[in-house]
């Protein structure tokens, strides 16, 4: 999200309300953006979704897809939720995915060119080489290798149509 330094503005049922960068909007990520990731991992979030230097992400590893997972830490914080009230996973199993999910996560913060520092061991794990690919998912951005990215993109925009009919898009 970019902040300009002023106040923005926006119509809501009518009324005229101001809003900044304090309210309780959360983020919204969206786009595909290709990336440049350099020897030192560093990469440069989308200007539009950082508000400037000093802000925190989180990045967790995919358990299955080999992209990365990064949020802020609301949405962080949402997955425990998610997995207590699994109805699937025994009290055992929760902990084990409660405790290898935060036990990955790992707090980055942009800089005063809005990169990040990206862990060497998420970076080997999701094969991530100097391209990469951002991929905004509402309230949370992947990251992906740009070749995983161009092998699995026709199968899910293939998903997507079947999702955008069944729900009459």
């Amino acid at each position: 999200m970019v902040n300009s330094g002023a106040s923005w503005q926006s119509l809501s049922l009518g009324t005229y309300e101001i809003m900044d960068r304090e309210s309780k909007n959360p983020p919204l990520y969206l786009g595909t953006f290709p990336r440049s990731l350099d020897a030192k991992k560093r990469v440069a979030i989308p200007s539009a979704w950082v508000a400037g230097e000093g802000e925190e992400f989180h990045v967790v590893p995919h358990p299955g897809q080999g992209q990365l997972l990064v949020m802020g830490s609301e949405e962080l914080s949402s997955y425990k939720k998610l997995f207590l009230d699994s109805q699937t996973l025994s009290p055992v199993e929760k902990r084990d995915a409660i405790r290898a999910f935060y036990g990955q996560a790992h707090t980055v913060t942009t800089d005063k060119q809005g990169r990040i520092v990206l862990p060497e061991k998420h970076c080997e794990r999701a094969g991530l080489g100097s391209e990469v690919v951002f991929i905004g998912v509402e309230s949370r951005f992947e990251i992906w290798a740009k070749d995983r990215h161009e092998a699995t993109a026709a199968a899910s925009y293939a998903t997507f149509q079947k999702a955008a009919e069944a729900v009459g898009l």
